[in-house]
């Protein structure tokens, strides 16, 4: 996130995302904002709030694909929640601290996963020296003397040859070489493994919403439960993978996870809350508490303002999370939310519906376009796909006329339209490897004339 100025944050966002230009200047601003805010003092740091954002447009033109791109740029945690599955607290459905602890957990992840990098070497290192211990041939014996003067006469078992060290080393570095080339992959060991814990009775407790008590329920249980472990005959390749990941859950210190993590979160969160326009409005008088609506509202005030939530790995403080809002504000206004709620998302973009010219773009532009997917898909049972300019245009042509007729589903469309094109010719390409097929305007015409013309087919199929 350093290196990343806003023009290069909007040039990367480019990459996937087509227009909507206005909305990535300001997200590019928002998040080199925050790089701007951990190189202050440490005084005025912490009075550095993040400038909350509310995108305003309607559904498929890149509202959620913005805040997920933004967050792989940052490298830092990000969850999408929707604000109309919280109700108000102390009813039925979600509570809206949720979304803090799933923010949470996905922190952990996180930095988990960049551990295990850091360890990975040592973890190798280790699975391979116990690998060696499971291949070295058994210790060579030879039976006792007879002593009339010791006092085990009697003990007819083996004792054991006193162990050559220079040979054994040899020994231990010859297999060492040969496993590491692969050559014993195919061999069988017998390995002793951990079994997991009770993982169904954790998931009935953790969505019973006991992990807001702060108790690490795995860690309580593991103390009660040790561990089993069992003993599988398995090949060296399979074995290496089995042991590479105990030793990795040894190397990792959980409380640096944790203490990461937590920090990680606090300083880098992003939280996108979708379809805040389903909670816009007042109670009105006579109709009882809402508790979907403005209750929802006063209860996800207080995270947005700034607070500490409750997790299973402790606390944490909402100040700096950068919360971006999205809705699509058919039915309401942003002014149907309450006051102190609009004033927590000072910057707001409205984004523009989607036209034909940026159809075109978005399927031939972004790195992950349909087109390239259906190439690259296609291509994997040897059949070669080409688009002509004529197709291309006319099934912008065909998504924007659908879009107007019936909902403005936005560049979603083009997912329906382009699978109902490509139906008979993926149903075919694993009998015709080899084939050549180019999509033309009189393909796209004859595939979808008939549908597109006639209004109830079109709404229903496309």
């Amino acid at each position: 996130m350093s290196a990343l100025t806003p023009r290069q944050i909007v040039e990367a966002l480019d990459k996937y995302i087509i227009g909507q230009d206005e909305a990535k200047r300001k997200v590019a601003i928002a998040l080199r904002d925050r790089w701007r805010r951990q190189r202050l003092d440490s005084d005025l740091r912490d009075e550095v709030v993040p400038k909350n954002i509310l995108m305003i447009g309607p559904t498929g033109v890149g509202k959620t694909e913005i805040a997920r791109r933004l967050a792989r740029l940052a490298d830092a945690p990000f969850i999408k929640v929707e604000a109309s599955k919280f109700t108000e607290v102390g009813y039925v459905g979600r509570d809206c601290e949720s979304m803090i602890r799933e923010l949470m957990e996905v922190g952990v992840g996180m930095v988990r996963e960049d551990m295990k990098k850091e360890v990975a070497d040592a973890a190798k290192e280790q699975a391979e020296m116990r690998l060696v211990d499971l291949l070295l041939p058994p210790q060579p014996t030879r039976p006792r003397k007879f002593n009339p003067k010791d006092p085990y006469t009697g003990d007819e078992r083996p004792a054991p040859i006193e162990p050559d060290e220079a040979a054994e080393k040899r020994t231990r570095d010859f297999l060492l070489q040969k496993l590491r080339k692969g050559e014993l992959d195919e061999r069988e060991v017998d390995v002793e493994t951990r079994e997991a814990g009770n993982t169904a009775m954790m998931q009935v407790f953790s969505n019973a919403g006991i992990e807001e008590m702060g108790v690490n329920i795995n860690e309580m249980f593991g103390k009660l439960m040790p561990p089993r472990s069992k003993h599988r005959k398995v090949k060296v390749a399979e074995a290496r993978e089995i042991l590479e990941q105990e030793a990795i859950q040894d190397l990792i210190d959980m409380d640096k996870v944790v203490a990461r993590a937590i920090e990680r979160t606090e300083d880098a969160g992003i939280v996108f809350l979708d379809e805040i326009d389903k909670i816009a409005g007042r109670s009105a008088s006579g109709h009882g508490p809402d508790v979907s609506r403005e209750g929802v509202q006063r209860d996800i005030l207080p995270i947005v303002e700034g607070s500490t939530v409750i997790t299973k790995y402790g606390p944490v403080r909402t100040d700096h999370i950068l919360f971006i809002a999205a809705g699509a504000f058919h039915m309401s206004k942003v002014s149907d939310l309450i006051p102190e709620l609009q004033g927590r998302f000072p910057i707001r973009v409205e984004l523009s519906s989607l036209e034909a010219k940026e159809f075109v773009r978005i399927l031939r532009e972004p790195k992950n376009s349909l087109i390239k997917q259906y190439e690259a898909m296609l291509g994997t049972e040897d059949v070669t796909v080409t688009f002509t300019d004529d197709a291309v245009e006319m099934l912008a042509r065909i998504c924007q006329r659908v879009n107007e007729e019936t909902e403005n589903i936005g560049a979603r469309r083009l997912h329906t339209i382009m699978e109902y094109l490509f139906e008979d010719i993926s149903f075919e390409a694993p009998e015709s490897p080899g084939k050549k097929v180019q999509i033309d305007k009189n393909m796209v015409e004859k595939r979808l004339a008939d549908i597109y013309e006639n209004r109830d087919l079109s709404k229903y199929i496309l």
